[in-house]
């Protein structure tokens, strides 16, 4: 689906980390700032016990998960919005993802420097979000002089996109985000979507805590939890550290013991990754059978002919209905004749909404 989430912070706040632990592609991690300029990109399969399970009922000879791509940003600083640092890299870098997740510094540690002198993970988020939403308003304000000229002139469109435009502008100026303006339709959602503003993207914040830390999180966890309250937004607690020492880990029940003993039912990365997946408004549905077990990625309320397009742009075009078996129930009958016996089998049209887990058997003509 060409979706990114972009891992976003300030230098040195365990950005480059965390993309290691999550991704196949290995960025550049070190004590000092800019350690990365040159954005890095990461396919990583999304963790998903159902898949398992189904792998396990039918035996396939192929499992094939669901992936999300991960991309690492260099550090921002402030004034990047006129161009400080890496300030206009970072910004066209970020525009070109579809979802953020902001790292945040929330542990103490003197061996590793930050580029305020000082750990404040509020400031941090403020710092960043103050250079998106200088360049937003920037974007608002063209783009405001512009449709409320034409609304004057009589287009309609024009008017409705310039009273969002205002609710944005009057948001941007008093330190809000654009996530923090909700449409009041799906129309002007349209809308909103269209602007592609910085500030408007899903976001996931990412507090990145001392191995002590990271069931519970601590006072920085708290603050950010705190400031982040009106926005609309996410928050996940993860240790870098630990998901490093994690990701060198070969032995399955070597990792699950060594989680055990942190109090943690999984790893901090299989939640960063699916967190990504479902930020960016991605389900997954399934086909299951003795060739393959498959997870396949939608959008949230995809209807059933755009799953079907999925897998082949001819089942879209020559749809004509799917067969559809909740998640449970095949895990309960165990095949699909069982299912069907059952009277368990879904037989649905054009206009079935997609839910996540169903798994699912397409009929069409071409």
């Amino acid at each position: 689906m060409s979706l990114k989430c972009g891992i976003v912070g300030l230098p040195n706040v365990g950005k480059s980390t965390l993309f290691n632990c999550v991704s196949s592609g290995k960025a550049q991690s070190a004590n000092f700032p800019f350690c990365t300029i040159e954005p890095n990109l990461g396919s990583v399969n999304v963790p998903d016990r159902r898949l398992d399970t189904l792998a396990d009922i039918c035996k396939p000879q192929r499992v094939i998960p669901a992936t999300v791509d991960i991309v690492d940003i260099a550090g921002l600083v402030k004034g990047a919005s006129r161009g400080e640092g890496l300030g206009n890299q970072f910004l066209a870098n970020i525009r070109e993802c579809d979802a953020i997740l902001h790292v945040l510094r929330c542990f103490d540690d003197g061996n590793v420097v930050h580029v305020d002198g000082s750990v404040d993970p509020v400031r941090d988020k403020e710092v960043v979000d103050t250079e998106l939403q200088i360049k937003d308003l920037e974007t608002v304000e063209n783009r405001l002089a512009k449709c409320e000229k034409a609304g004057k002139a009589g287009d309609k469109e024009a008017r409705k996109l310039a009273d969002l435009l205002q609710r944005y502008r009057e948001a941007l100026q008093h330190g809000r985000s654009c996530r923090t303006v909700q449409p009041v339709n799906e129309e002007e959602a349209s809308l909103a979507h269209d602007l592609f503003l910085l500030t408007n993207k899903p976001v996931l914040y990412v507090c990145n805590v001392d191995d002590a830390s990271a069931v519970e999180g601590n006072a920085y966890v708290d603050a950010v939890k705190a400031a982040i309250a009106d926005e609309n937004a996410g928050l996940l607690i993860i240790s870098a550290r630990t998901e490093s020492e994690i990701a060198e880990m070969d032995d399955f029940e070597e990792r699950q013991m060594f989680l055990a003993d942190l109090g943690l039912e999984e790893s901090g990365v299989v939640r960063l990754i699916q967190g990504a997946y479902r930020l960016l408004g991605l389900r997954t549905f399934f086909t299951a059978g003795a060739d393959e077990c498959r997870a396949w990625t939608i959008h949230a309320g995809d209807k059933a002919p755009r799953a079907a397009g999925v897998i082949h742009t001819d089942f879209e075009k020559g749809f004509i209905r799917a067969e559809v078996i909740k998640y449970d129930d095949f895990v309960q009958y165990k095949t699909e004749a069982a299912v069907r016996a059952a009277g368990k089998m879904g037989v649905e049209g054009k206009e079935y909404v997609v839910q996540d887990g169903d798994v699912m058997h397409f009929l069409f003509n071409i």
